[in-house]
């Protein structure tokens, strides 16, 4: 029987779309992909795939995890399954460079940045760009290594911090550093914009006045073992109706060129009213509370439209094998 495949390393973030899958009927089954056997010499099984690998598998154990993503996705693509989110969709997720680089082609602004390898450069790096600057992990998810710095003092102290901090997750999983213009905004919040078959679907605005860890999955306080519904208390996660900017179709362009049928992305807009995208999230979760407070029900929430959207395909896909 052809189906949905969802390809995931974290249970808890599949918890909403299992549901919303069961209330459109669509038929699925998931793929953990963590550790395992790939056999090459045999064909992938019929469906439309759904990859939903993430930049931050590592903090969770899983440090390959991306990389048995890529091989899966590319045996499906060589068969020519349907993948949603593919090869250059999980490129993009792994690399902001290859985002910026991206996202620039599209003119898309994006703060102005210089990458090192190895920090004994971060220093020089910073010197560049002058201060405040933001400091942050090439490839990382969850906000993971995000470090405002205001001055050269501050720099030493954050990059003395960094050697002595056991915790492996301090360095870039790839060992790559972003050495970032700060972007000074009016109010202390950010707006992510979420697509869906690479079209509009959403705006939120988060407010960032508790730090950098943005996604809506990462502001729920669960304990080991316990669901993910990603919902946050009081506000932190709003929509906002009837959004519009300037700079949305040609992220719809960006998406598409990409394919990146399911993403969002975060930017921000300072005193001068400029606005900078920073980062491209494939792998985006959506907060459940917020889009109860905005009314949205059904196929309006994200992972509602994610299930249809993906329904819709695997139709597709089936009248055109009949």
């Amino acid at each position: 029987m052809s189906r949905i495949h969802v390809l995931h390393e974290n249970d808890a973030w599949v918890v909403p779309l299992r549901s919303a899958f069961e209330a459109t009927g669509a038929p699925f089954e998931e793929w953990f992909l963590d550790t395992g056997i790939l056999d090459l010499t045999r064909p992938p099984p019929e469906g439309v795939f759904y990859n939903r690998m993430s930049a931050s598998s590592h903090t969770r154990g899983h440090t390959h995890a991306p990389e048995y993503a890529g091989a899966v996705i590319e045996w499906l693509e060589r068969h020519g399954r349907t993948v949603v989110n593919g090869r250059r969709a999980l490129q993009l997720e792994l690399s902001k460079v290859a985002q910026y680089q991206a996202l620039a082609l599209h003119r898309i602004p994006t703060p102005e940045t210089i990458a090192v390898v190895g920090t004994q450069h971060i220093p020089e790096a910073a010197a560049r760009l002058g201060y405040p600057l933001i400091l942050k992990h090439n490839r990382a998810g969850k906000g993971l290594g995000v470090r405002l710095v205001h001055s050269a003092a501050g720099l030493a102290q954050a990059l003395d911090a960094l050697a002595a901090d056991p915790d492996p997750h301090a360095q870039p999983r790839d060992g790559v550093w972003l050495v970032q213009r700060y972007v000074a905004a009016p109010e202390p919040f950010i707006t992510r914009a979420e697509f869906i078959g690479g079209r509009f679907l959403y705006a939120v605005r988060v407010d960032t006045s508790e730090g950098f860890e943005l996604c809506p999955a990462d502001a729920c306080q669960i304990g080991e073992g316990a669901a993910c519904p990603a919902v946050a208390p009081g506000e932190k996660f709003r929509i906002v109706e009837g959004f519009s900017h300037p700079l949305i179709h040609r992220m719809e362009a960006f998406l598409t060129a990409n394919g990146i049928g399911v993403g969002a992305i975060e930017f921000i807009t300072d005193r001068e009213g400029r606005t900078f995208a920073y980062d491209v999230n494939t792998n985006t979760n959506y907060n459940a509370e917020a889009e109860r407070r905005a009314g949205r029900e059904g196929a309006r929430t994200g992972m509602g439209a994610v299930a249809a959207h993906l329904h819709a395909l695997l139709g597709q896909r089936v009248a055109k094998a009949a």
